[in-house]
């Protein structure tokens, strides 16, 4: 985490992005372009250092961004927990029916 001591070497291997890992990272441009200026990096930041040390050692780097945005678009009002909640859901079922 950041600030703490490493627990190791850091894995510097490149991998493929994946097409989720591209919308997270959209979803953080469009967050944080000049005219909605909704999220920024400090806040980026602060949502992934709120986890808490088992979510981030569990969660990959870009679900530790998708953890940080969700609770930052909670807290500022944008859409609820239950929201989320529902559209997640909704993929499940759209991908365990095969679509």
């Amino acid at each position: 985490m950041g600030g703490e001591p490493g627990g190791g070497p850091i894995d510097k291997a490149e991998h493929e992005v994946t097409f989720w890992e591209q919308r997270v990272d959209a979803m953080l441009v469009l967050l944080g372009d000049k005219k909605r200026r909704i999220m920024d990096t400090a806040e980026l930041r602060r949502g992934i250092e709120s986890l808490g040390p088992e979510a981030y050692d569990r969660l990959s780097y870009y679900e530790r961004w998708a953890a940080s945005i969700a609770s930052t678009v909670i807290e500022k009002g944008i859409v609820t927990q239950a929201e989320i909640d529902q559209r997640v859901a909704e993929i499940r079922a759209r991908k365990a029916d095969g679509k």
